[in-house]
Order: structure tokens, then C-alpha cells, then sequence
């Protein structure tokens, strides 16, 4: 009877979003149905679809809001490479409704977008390299060094959808979001923080980043492998997407997810709202 209570009221909770200009940012809360954190809940199990999303617009906002859950089958978690479980999260962000191209862009280091399921996009990870770590990468690691996920072995627990779960629980992208994009019957896929669209177009956008020749100089000795986001560098023309990934399409500008690195832009080129570019996952 409580679980199908607090189900009752998150539905009513989502359903009855208004558009208003209040901002509120990602939460580190992370709840199940019974409303403690969760170590068992199997959404793939589900009868009914258990993810709640919502768009809403003010005269400069597009606002969302969503409980993390998405509307597609995951892997499972925890995992060897994730010890992580997957639980409801209270997601209220907002962007600019009418983005402008700045002349320089905003690297971003936590998250960077929101898919059109109310799963965040969050492409780097939270590991550097550490020599004397078993793995040779942790949190507290050479910050000139950052691990790319699709560099490592096992790639921290990614399940088929380029995602895994953050410590709060909450499950993010790292790259393409197979099981949306199979639902979608568009190349829109989602919107960056910034609020220009995200698409993807496969083999038809080709990102300007390339891996470097030869050894590393300093820090972790060896080749240039693609374990570490400095391992790349950028070499577009106009030919290509530019460092940010981005690029015009349908006569406006917008950013790409490829099948290369970087795979999710790892920068924005419009101002960035402040619900985003947080680590907290």
C-alpha cells in the first residue's frame, strides 16, 4: 500500500509541473518506490514504465523535469565495473529557450545535457591517472591527466546504452543513448545546457578530433592509446564539427553526438545555465 501511495504521489508530482521561472539544480537525492535508498529495485522487471519526464516553456526558458528513470531497458547494475544502483532522482533543470553562439566556448566537466528522456548526459568521468592506484587511475589522481571512459578497460561498467550509474544513484550517458535513439524517429536526441539541440546523424557528422602520434612526454608514459582525454587533439577545418562538436544543421547551429571522440561534446559554445557543469551524479 506505501509503495503504490508514493508511486501515486510521484506521478501526481511530475504530471502537475507548471512552467515558472523558478530554477532548482539536480539532486543528490536518491530514492525508491518504498522511499529509502534503493539496492534492489529492477526497473527492467517493471510492468508499467516507471519513467516520469516533462518539457515545459516560460517566455525564455525551456525547463524539465524528470525522476532519472529511463524509458528504455538498461544493463545491470551494480555491475563488475559499477557497484552502483540505479534510483530515483529528482531532476528540475532549466535552460535558455533561445541559445546565441558565443565567440568562445565553456569547457564543461560534470554534466552537460539532458536527453529528451530526462537522463542527463555527463561524458567525463570523475578518475585521473594515480600511479599508485591498482587500476592506475582514481578521484584523487594527476588532474593533467583525466580517464576517458571509452578508454579503460571495461569502460567503468557502461552498459549497451553508453551509461552507468553515479554514486547518488543517478544513471547518465556517456555517449549515445542507444535504447533512445532506437524509440526516436528523429535526429533531435536532446538539449545541451547552453540550450542548443542535440542530434545525431549516424556516419554523417565526423568530429574534428584525433588522436596524437607517438609517446607521451610526461605522466603515464607510453602511447597515445586514448585512455585519457589529453591523449586527443584538434584538427577540424570547416569540414568538420567544430571542438565543441558542434555545427549547422537544418540552417541552425547545434551539437552532435558521434561515433568518434569525443563522442558527447565535452564544451558549450552558448551560455551555459546554471543547473548544469555540476559533478554531483
Amino acid at each position: 500500500m506505501i509503495k503504490i501511495l508514493i508511486t501515486f504521489l510521484l506521478f501526481i508530482g511530475l504530471g502537475g509541473c507548471i512552467a515558472n521561472d523558478k530554477i532548482s539544480s539536480i539532486s543528490n537525492k536518491a530514492y525508491d518506490l518504498s522511499g529509502e535508498k534503493s539496492n534492489s529495485v529492477d526497473y527492467n522487471k517493471s510492468k508499467i514504465n516507471p519513467n516520469k519526464f516533462k518539457i515545459s516553456l516560460t517566455n525564455d526558458k525551456r525547463c524539465f523535469l524528470s525522476n532519472g528513470i529511463p524509458d528504455h531497458k538498461t544493463g545491470l547494475f551494480p555491475n563488475k565495473g559499477n557497484p552502483n544502483t540505479i534510483s530515483l532522482q529528482q531532476i528540475n533543470v532549466c535552460i535558455p529557450r533561445y541559445p546565441k553562439k558565443l565567440s568562445t566556448y565553456t569547457k564543461i566537466d560534470g554534466i552537460i545535457g539532458i536527453a529528451l528522456n530526462g537522463i542527463p548526459f555527463r561524458p567525463e568521468t570523475a578518475g585521473f591517472w594515480d600511479p599508485k592506484a591498482p587500476k592506475k587511475h582514481s578521484r584523487n589522481g594527476d588532474k593533467n591527466w583525466s580517464v576517458d571512459i571509452f578508454g579503460v578497460r571495461g569502460k567503468l561498467g557502461l552498459d549497451f546504452n553508453n551509461a552507468h550509474v553515479g554514486r547518488a544513484g543517478m544513471y547518465h550517458y556517456h555517449g549515445l543513448p542507444t535504447g533512445l535513439q532506437n524509440k526516436l524517429k528523429e535526429t533531435h536526441i536532446g538539449y545541451a545546457g547552453d540550450g542548443f539541440e542535440i542530434h545525431y546523424l549516424q556516419n554523417k557528422k565526423k568530429s574534428g578530433w584525433s588522436l596524437k602520434d607517438g609517446l607521451r612526454k610526461s605522466g603515464p608514459l607510453g602511447l597515445h592509446d586514448g585512455t585519457y582525454n589529453e591523449d586527443y587533439y584538434y584538427l577540424g577545418d570547416d569540414t568538420e564539427l567544430d571542438e565543441c562538436n558542434g555545427g549547422i544543421y537544418n540552417g541552425k547551429y547545434v551539437y552532435f553526438i558521434t561515433d568518434n571522440y569525443p563522442r558527447v561534446p565535452r564544451c558549450l559554445y552558448g551560455e551555459v545555465s546554471g543547473d548544469f557543469n555540476k559533478n554531483r551524479h
